[in-house]
């Protein structure tokens, strides 16, 4: 199909993929994972066949079979108009989406020290997509982007300023491309513009992240100079104690297992010894499972002690605003949550709060709530595609 925006967000062992024409309605969507194991498959939405990999299948395999898929299918005819790609860290050199060239790629290759788990894997993706199709405008959508806006106050640490002006030591903040939505579609909601909207957008699924948008624009973040920082999420543990790193070491434990620790077996996961889905840990607290009980309440707790942060950064609170897996779908998150702030005058619907998906606004307050909360779903491949739309209009033919 002519005119088509293809989005591309690869993760460590997953391709994940959406097709858009050019009035940005999404065609089709697909998703390979288990990327470099035996076992590696690739799904497209709506479609009940598997597509089993070849083993060790990388990136460029399942990019090629997925866009096999699409050919089939007749959604993709040719090369698709743009390629829009996630890009977690651009650092401080990318305050917008930037179309691909050598500088550009060299801009992220700089980045990945600040970001190693994930700017090396979507530079894969931006290889794999040109390997496919070479003259199709390609552009890096960043995380970090969004977040440019932060003020000195809010981005820095209170360590010897040289290791920001030497090394970059700073907070970046991340989900950038979810908060941006919110921010808008917030507005759409208040029926407001972005510019004269002041929200709390907390992103919560198995990364979590809080940011504090006023008219329009990133004040405060919870994520800092990696994704790590923060609230409590899925495998990573958010704020520490940055001794933790020195008791540690004197017990033995070195640095690259600390970093491991840290992001893969903390946070719901390391505090309920089960699972990092919230499903599923409030099914086990359902049934009397106390660290799964406990997660849920660190959880929340961690949670609403960063809204309250954040209202510091606002001179308004226009609304409340849950997104992503866990923001849309946990009516007892948004409950729990929302108890801890009641001095600050939220309360809650319970009616609304449990059926929100029949609510065409999302908002789940109380009557006597003394701000909106909204329950809204997020849209990242959306942000993507429309910003590599954007930013690669001047090459696309006509």
């Amino acid at each position: 199909m002519e005119g088509t925006i293809l989005v591309v967000n690869c993760g460590s062992s997953s391709l994940k993929i959406a097709l858009f024409d050019g009035q940005l309605n999404k065609l089709a969507s697909g998703l390979a994972e288990r990327l470099g194991k035996d076992d590696g498959f690739a799904t497209v939405k709506g479609r009940p066949e598997r597509i089993e990999l070849p083993a060790g299948a990388g990136h460029q395999d399942a990019l090629n079979a997925l866009v096999t898929v699409l050919q089939d299918s007749g959604l993709l005819d040719d090369a698709p108009a743009a390629i829009g790609h996630r890009v977690v860290h651009g650092g401080e050199t990318f305050r917008e989406a930037a179309l691909i060239n050598e500088d550009v790629l060299d801009a992220i290759k700089d980045c990945a020290s600040l970001a190693p788990l994930h700017n090396p894997v979507n530079l894969t993706g931006i290889e794999a997509t040109t390997a496919l199709f070479p003259s199709t405008p390609q552009v890096a959508v960043f995380d970090t982007a969004f977040h440019q806006t932060l003020p000195r106050k809010a981005y820095l640490y209170a360590v010897p300023l040289r290791l920001y002006k030497d090394w970059g030591v700073r907070r970046y903040g991340f989900h950038g491309t979810s908060h941006q939505f919110m921010a808008n579609e917030a507005a759409r909601i208040l029926g407001k513009t972005p510019a004269t909207t002041s929200i709390i957008s907390a992103h919560l699924g198995n990364g979590c992240s809080i940011t504090a948008i006023r008219d329009g624009n990133s004040v405060d973040t919870s994520m800092g100079l990696t994704p790590l920082e923060g609230l409590v999420m899925g495998t990573r543990s958010g704020d520490v104690d940055p001794g933790l790193f020195d008791f540690l070491a004197q017990k033995g434990v070195d640095s690259r297992e600390v970093h491991r620790l840290l992001n893969n077996e903390s946070g719901l996961l390391g505090l309920s010894g089960q699972t990092n889905d919230m499903r599923s840990l409030c099914e086990l607290a359902d049934h009397g499972h106390e660290p799964s009980q406990t997660a849920i309440d660190v959880f929340c707790f961690r949670l609403a002690r960063y809204i309250g942060a954040m209202m510091a950064s606002l001179n308004r609170l226009d609304a409340l605003v849950f997104t992503g897996g866990i923001g849309e779908n946990s009516s007892l998150v948004r409950e729990k949550t929302l108890a801890h702030l009641s001095l600050f005058g939220f309360t809650i619907d319970d009616e609304l709060n449990n059926h929100h998906g029949s609510i065409s606004d999302g908002q789940i307050e109380g009557a006597d709530s003394r701000f909106r909360v909204l329950v809204i779903p997020t849209n990242e491949e959306l942000v993507i595609a429309r910003e590599a739309l954007a930013s690669a209009r001047p090459g696309i033919p006509g």
